[in-house]
C-alpha cells in the first residue's frame, strides 16, 4: 500500500508539473519521461519486483527535478487539504484525485494529455482526436491506480458537512495558483462531491 500510494503521489507531481502554467520545455522533458516510467513500473514494484523498486526510486527523483521548478496544481491542493482534516495518507489522497482532476483541467491543456496517453503506454494515440487522446490519458491514470490498489473515489473518507472548510482551504493552497484551468472554491467543492 505504501509503495502504490507513493508511486501515485510520484505520478501526480509528474502530471501536475508538466501541465502546471510555469510548465516549459525542460521540465516538460522530466515530466515525460518520469510517466514513462512510473507506467513501466509501478505495477511490478507493488507486487515487490526489485527492478520496479529501482526504476520508481528514479522516477520520482526525474518528476521531483521537474515540479520543484515550476509546481504543481490542484491535485495537490485538494490533498493537502484531505491530509490536514482526515489524515489521509497524502499518495492516496493523490491517486483518488488525479483522474477526475485531470478530467476537470482537460480543455486548457492543449495536446499535452495526448504525450501523457502515449507515455502512459497508450496504443494508436497519434491517430485519436484531441478528445479521445484525453480520454485515453485520463483512463490510463485511473487504471493504474486501480491496478495498484487505489480506492476508486472518496466516499470513506469526506464528510459533506466538511467540503466547505475543505474547498476552502485548498483554494488557499499554494499549489493552487499553477493550476492549468483557473478555479474557485464552488469548483473544487463540486470536485470533491462528485466523488462521493
Amino acid at each position: 500500500g505504501l509503495t502504490a500510494a507513493t508511486g501515485m503521489d510520484a505520478l501526480t507531481h509528474a502530471i501536475e508539473g508538466y501541465i502546471t502554467k510555469g510548465a516549459w520545455e525542460m521540465t516538460d522533458m522530466f515530466h515525460l519521461k518520469a510517466i514513462e516510467l512510473i507506467a513501466q513500473s509501478l505495477r511490478a514494484s507493488v507486487a515487490g519486483d526489485p527492478q520496479g523498486r529501482e526504476t520508481m526510486a528514479l522516477a520520482q527523483y526525474v518528476a521531483g527535478m521537474g515540479f520543484s521548478n515550476v509546481g504543481l496544481g490542484i491535485v495537490h491542493s485538494m490533498a493537502h487539504s484531505l491530509g490536514a482534516v482526515y489524515d489521509t495518507p497524502h499518495g492516496v489522497a493523490n491517486a483518488i484525485l488525479l483522474p477526475t482532476v485531470m478530467e476537470y483541467n482537460a480543455p486548457c491543456t492543449g495536446e499535452k494529455y495526448r504525450q501523457i496517453a502515449k507515455a502512459m503506454g497508450g496504443e494508436g494515440v497519434d491517430a485519436m482526436t484531441l478528445e479521445e487522446a484525453r480520454k485515453a490519458a485520463c483512463d490510463a491514470v485511473r487504471q493504474l491506480g486501480h491496478d495498484v490498489g487505489i480506492p476508486a473515489d472518496l466516499k470513506e473518507i469526506v464528510k459533506e458537512e466538511d467540503i466547505q472548510f475543505l474547498s476552502e482551504s485548498a483554494y488557499a493552497d499554494a499549489c493552487r495558483p499553477g493550476n492549468p484551468r483557473d478555479t474557485s472554491v464552488e469548483e473544487i467543492a463540486a470536485l470533491y462531491r462528485s466523488l462521493l
